[in-house]
């Protein structure tokens, strides 16, 4: 199973990021921060999901990429991504990226 938002925009805070995604028409809050509460991944929807952990993606034109393995936390108003990875690399990276994937069985990849 893959969920792919369209990132709409991030904007930087202290630090912190927050923006908007689209998916399927509906439109998101996200909030990407590093792991004052461990590696979090909670979304706004339940998906059906077989592992506890997924895979978080981030791409952009010119094959940009950041990735981590995030622990599925449960549902949330926002889609919220607690990496310091992804954290970190974005702002290097910040206006370079247009799609959020969510990836469950990471054994399709291999």
């Amino acid at each position: 199973m893959t969920i792919s938002f369209k990132i709409k925009h991030l904007d930087i805070h202290q630090s912190y990021f927050k923006g908007k995604v689209e998916f399927r028409g509906d439109e998101y809050t996200i909030n990407i921060q590093n792991e004052r509460r461990g590696k979090v991944l909670k979304l706004p929807f339940k998906p059906k999901v077989k592992n506890e952990k997924m895979l978080v993606r981030l791409t952009g034109p010119g094959d940009i990429f950041i990735e981590d393995y995030l622990p599925y936390r449960g549902e949330s108003e926002w889609v919220e991504i607690d990496s310091d990875e992804i954290t970190f690399y974005i702002a290097d990276h910040q206006d370079q990226f247009d799609t959020l994937e969510i990836i469950d069985d990471i054994k399709g990849l291999l």
